[in-house]
Parts: C-alpha cells; structure tokens; sequence
C-alpha cells in the first residue's frame, strides 16, 4: 500500500520585513501562485495544502489558494506548529512534507528527491538543510505525521511553537540514539551564500530578474548558475539567513534556563563562576547555556534538555577519555558505595604513587592534591625549601596563587605573556614584590640573565604549549639547573597525556626534579599531583602542607582507573591524531574562504585565531552560528577518544558556511555588527558584577 504523504506550505500577508510579499507580482502572476504551480509539478504528493492564519487580511490567501484548485486551512498566526499539525491531522497523512511559501522558485524535482531520499532510509526527519549547502529558498524538510504529532503535543519553548520543526530537530540524530532519527540530503557543492527566498525588498528585486530573463520553469541549479555567473548574489547576498528564527530564539534567550540562571548567579557569586575560562561571556554573552543537566561522550545537556555536541573546551581538557567513561565511573561508583572518606586513609593514594613512580622512573616520591593550582603552591612550597631560597623563574600559566601573581607586583603586567592578560594583584601582599620572574619560552639567553641576578633557586615551566622548544632549548635549562643547584619544575598540568603516557617531557628526552600532573590523570574526577625526586620531595617534611580534603578517595579511584584505560587505548595516540585533524582542517578550509588564520597549540589541545581587527566578532559569530546548529565551539578544540570523524565532518560542514560569510565580511560586503545578536565575547579578564 503507498503511502500517503501531504505537502503543507505556510503562507501569510503579515511580514514585518516585506508586508505581503506572496502576493506581490511579476509577469502577471503573485509569487503564491508561482510556487503552487511549481509546486503542483511534485510527483510525490499526494495533496498540497496552503496553511494560512485566521486574520482577515489573510483571507485572500485562502481563497486564491482554493480558487486556483489547491486546498487550504486557517489556524494560529504566533503557533505556527498547532496551525500546521491541524491543517494536515484530519487527511490520514503518513508522511509530510513542509515548505515555505517565500520561497517561489523551489524546485519540484529537489521536493521528489528529498523526499524519496528520506522515505527510502525510513527515518522520522529528513531535510536537505542540516548542512546548509543548498541556496535558501529551496529548503524541503520531510517527515512522519507521527513525528509531528509528538512535537505538537510535547514542545512548550516559543521558537518551537513558531516554526513547527525545531522540536524535532532539537530532539534528533542520525544514529537512532535520540527521540526521532534524521538524515541530511546532500549538496555537492555549497551554494548557502545564494538566497532565492523572499524576506526583503532585495530579495524580491533578485526573484524578479530571475523570473523576468529565465522564466518560471527553470531548476534550482539553472537559477543559482545564473546568480553566480552574473554576480547577482551581492543585491541581496548581506541578509542573514533564517533570521525570524534567530529572532524567536532571542526570545527564548536562545538556550533559556540557562541564562536565567547565570543572570541569578552574578548577584550570588562573585564573577558569576569559579572558573574565568568557563564564563559565558567567554563564549557568547547573553546566549551561551552556561550550565548542564548532564553530559556523555562528547555530548552535552543543557537545562532546557538540548542536546549539545562538544567542540569547544571539554570542561577545560579534563576529559580526554570523554564524558562519563564507563570504566572510570564504574569504579567511582564503587569508592561512593563503600565511603569516600574516613578517620583513616584510603590506600588507593599507595596505589597511585605507586604507579605514578613506576611512570616516572626517574623519580621516588608524590605528593597528591585536587586542584592545579593547589599542585603549582604545593610545588612552589617545597622547591623553595628543598632549594633555601625564595626567588623563582617562571615561563607559562601557573594558577592563582599568591606566589604567582605576585609577579605582577614587579612593575607591569608582567604575566601578560603567559596566556592570560590583566591579571590584577590587588589582596597579594606587595611584599612579595621582586620574588617571582617570568621569562620567555625559547629565550636562554633572557633566563640566565634572571638567574645570574636575582639569587633564583627555582626555575618553574610549562614544557610546551604553543610551540617546541628550539636550539636545545629545554637542555640547555636543565644543565643551567644542575649548575646552579636549582630546582627544576616541569608543569604538565595541561600538556601531561596529551602526546604521551604522561608528560609531555618524554618526547625531548629531559627530565625535571618535580613535575606536576592535572586535568586529565582523573578524567573530570578532582586529583593532581606532584612528583619528584627524594632529595627534593623530602622538605616538605620541613615545612607545613596539609588538606582535609587531599585524602578524600574518589580523586585517587578515578585516577587509577583513568591510566588503566588511557594505557590500554593509548589514548594520546587518539586524541593527537584528531586535534591534527582538526588543525588541517581549520587551515584549509580558512584558504578556501581566503581567511588569514593562525592555528597554535598541542593538536589534542588546539586553538587558532583570525589575523583581522574583527578577530574577537569573528570568534563570537563563530560561536553563535555554531549554536543554532547545536553544537558548542569557539576558536578552541581539545579533543577526547569519543569525537570521531562523523562529529568532525559535521563540525566542518557548519562551519564552511560561516567561514562564507566571514569572507564577505572581510572583503567588505557585509558588516560583522549586523550579523551578531549579542554583544563580542571578552577577550581576557573583565569585572562581571
């Protein structure tokens, strides 16, 4: 038995960027009626229906739509989805097809070939713009009634109501893990630059041309060939796209709970968060979710149950395993079940050192923390004693412990070039002034000028971050080291299993007298920890280093079982080989968009920015256009075993579109400004409240 499928198309006179548009003329014909005779040439519709509202100017609608032999249906002007699921609920329909009445040029063969594309692989959605590569105006989304159905009855958000699919969309995969499954019908080429719908005077005076020198029988590629062939794309090319969504978003501060409650937190904490990295206003102020219900793999839920595709920062590096690994939280559960603290100690702290020892032959004793800044005091502290002196070297971003912003203390912003600008050190004590001196990577020669004058007893740094060492670099301070009696400190806080079972120092064959590991030895579970020689590790007998919670168990649990699983998947191998990935694929894309870009960082933890004054809007436009798409990404990716290629193709795809516009911006057809719906993101350090 065929199935029925019904093609519904939304039509109404009240526009607010083009009063009556559908019914404006050319060559004697409204655009109404030239998209319901195109229309009418589908050979896979059974009935097309035109919804239009219940207010009296829309009448006419109705009736040229019946007049000329199409049926139609009246219903809400702001629910468009109850207006849509009751003009189709009464006509048995066991598939529907939804298309826009300003879009008169939409393609009929484009309709029959979505459609078949989506019946033939049985799933509850399919369209040919998830990926938008086909030309706005000939947008087809096809899928069951009953998808429909459950959307109308589930779905309370405005931007849902308004524009009948994003509940289903919202709510589904190509996997089959979610409520509906859904399929992309493919573009060989991205046209998403070329816009044949009708939103705006400019809109219409394109159609017009198209009309007038093609006619109205023509294919969707004829259309865009002869746009592209006679540059006609810049009469109306500066439009955004879908903007009366963006606008019920905006309603809907875009993810909703979310923001409500960050503008709640800002008057209860102070900055809004604990973490400045994590500030909305970081990403995109007004309209980042700002908090999550839950998170799996590289997936995460905000509070409104919108499922996210990581891409961005991945709590901060800590997960390199992904969200919610199985095995680790397995064995965390365990720990939560028998007791996580208690008068006595938990051996898996042994058990740790143990391993961490094994890793680091080179070493004999540990010490454990939660945080990494708490592992940089921790190091510091026992370093200046094992050493006797006060006076310490630094290169890299160390926390925000006294003894290391104390560096700004010095005369400037002297911290400016160790990743975070405009750091105040206003509450630590000015003593502490000329006790801490920051040097440059890959500057030897800067280095021994601060030791051979400042009394140095330990030299503190990151083993890369950016950029590698040159000219025997990391050498060359190790024997400046041993020379001086000074203690060498390597942090791997960040760069610790990302390109090796453990620090990163192993590659350049130069070993430290202390290095502190974080972030991902616990994978998203609190544990750092600080491991070094016995001649060194032994002061901290000598002075006073002590925390309750240190000897809490789910830190050291969680770490065990996390080097359990990296050493058994190798997973640095993993996740270097997808940041690598990720790198590539910014540079070539950025050449294909002729976009100036520099990409720095380790692969699996990477980031790059645009050379450009807008460099700061462009990232915040990156970030909102990657939202509306469901997935969280800025400039930053650090990768995690569970992205895989499909999660990167999908990436990729999005942002070629918005590397499009960013090229018009650059070339000067079109204003960054005009495309942003909030304010620029920071860019460093500001006061929030």
């Amino acid at each position: 038995m065929e199935l029925k499928t019904i093609l519904v198309t939304q039509a109404r006179l009240g526009s607010t960027r083009l009063p009556g548009k559908v019914l404006k003329e050319v060559e004697g014909k409204s655009l109404l009626q030239i998209h319901l005779e195109r229309l009418s040439k589908c050979k896979k519709i059974s009935e097309i229906i035109v919804a239009t509202t219940c207010k009296e100017e829309d009448t006419i609608i109705y009736d040229n739509a019946t007049k000329w032999g199409f049926k139609a249906s009246r219903g809400s002007e702001l629910d468009v989805l109850d207006r849509f699921y009751q003009a189709v609920k009464d006509h048995n329909a066991d598939w529907v097809v939804r298309v826009t009445s300003d879009c008169p040029l939409i393609d009929p063969v484009l309709v029959d070939e979505v459609i078949t594309f989506v019946q033939e692989n049985n799933k509850d959605y399919g369209s040919n713009g998830l990926i938008e590569h086909f030309p706005d105006g000939q947008d087809v989304e096809v899928f069951k009634f009953s998808a429909l159905k459950i959307a109308w009855k589930n779905t309370m958000l405005s931007s849902e109501r308004e524009h009948v699919t994003p509940y289903i969309r919202n709510n589904a995969d190509n996997k089959g893990d979610n409520l509906f499954n859904s399929i992309n019908y493919p573009c060989d080429h991205n046209f998403s630059n070329i816009r044949m719908t009708v939103d705006e005077p400019k809109d219409f005076e394109l159609i017009k041309i198209l009309i007038e020198d093609l006619g109205i029988e023509k294919s969707w590629l004829s259309y865009t060939n002869y746009i592209i062939e006679n540059d006609l794309d810049k009469i109306n090319g500066q439009i955004i796209r879908n903007e009366g969504f963006l606008k019920s978003l905006k309603q809907d501060k875009f993810m909703g709970k979310g923001q409500e409650l960050y503008i709640k937190a800002k008057t209860l904490i102070p900055g809004g968060t604990m973490l400045l990295s994590k500030r909305p206003e970081m990403f995109l102020p007004d309209y980042w979710p700002s908090y999550f219900s839950k998170s799996k793999g590289c997936k995460v839920w905000d509070l409104d149950g919108n499922e996210l595709l990581d891409m961005s920062i991945m709590g901060i590096g800590t997960n390199t395993l992904g969200y919610g690994n199985e095995e680790v939280d397995v064995a965390v559960m365990e720990t939560v079940k028998k007791g996580n603290m208690s008068t006595l100690n938990c051996p898996e702290e042994v058990y740790l050192a143990e391993k961490l020892i094994e890793m680091n032959p080179w070493a004999d004793m540990v010490r454990f923390a939660r945080t990494g800044g708490e592992a940089n005091s921790i190091a510091i502290r026992i370093a200046r004693a094992a050493s006797g002196k006060d006076n310490v070297a630094i290169c890299g971003y160390h926390g925000w412990h006294d003894w290391y912003l104390s560096a700004n203390h010095n005369g400037g912003d002297d911290l400016s070039g160790h990743l975070i600008p405009g750091l105040s050190p206003k509450g630590v004590p000015r003593n502490l002034k000329n006790t801490v001196f920051p040097f440059h990577y890959n500057d030897f020669n800067e280095l021994m000028n601060i030791v051979e004058n400042n009394n140095i007893g330990v030299i503190k740094m990151e083993v890369m971050r950016n950029f590698g060492p040159e000219d025997n670099f990391l050498q060359k301070v190790r024997d400046l080291a041993s020379r001086k009696n000074i203690v060498l400190i390597f942090d791997e806080c960040s760069s610790g299993f990302r390109e090796t079972f453990g620090g990163i120092f192993q590659k350049f064959g130069v070993e430290p007298d202390m290095v502190m590991f974080g972030k991902t030895i616990g994978n998203g579970y609190a544990l750092t920890a600080v491991v070094g020689k016995k001649s060194v590790m032994e002061a901290a007998q000598n002075t006073f280093i002590s925390s309750t919670f240190w000897t809490e168990r789910i830190g050291p649990t969680a770490a065990l079982a996390t080097l359990k699983v990296m050493e058994r998947e190798k997973s640095w191998e993993t996740i270097t080989k997808t940041g690598s990935t990720m790198q590539k694929g910014w540079l070539n894309l950025a050449a294909l968009h002729q976009l100036d870009i520099t990409v720095y960082g380790l692969p699996a933890m990477t980031t790059y920015g645009f050379n450009s004054p807008n460099a700061t809007a462009y990232k915040t436009f990156v970030t909102q256009e990657m939202l509306k798409k469901g997935i969280l990404a800025s400039t930053h990716f650090y990768a995690c075993t569970a992205h895989e290629p499909r999660h990167l193709e999908r990436y990729f795809n999005t942002l070629d579109g918005i590397y499009a516009t960013l090229h018009k911006c650059e070339s000067g057809e079109m204003k960054i400004e005009g495309l942003l719906q909030g304010p620029v993101c920071h860019g460093g350090f500001k006061r929030l409240n």
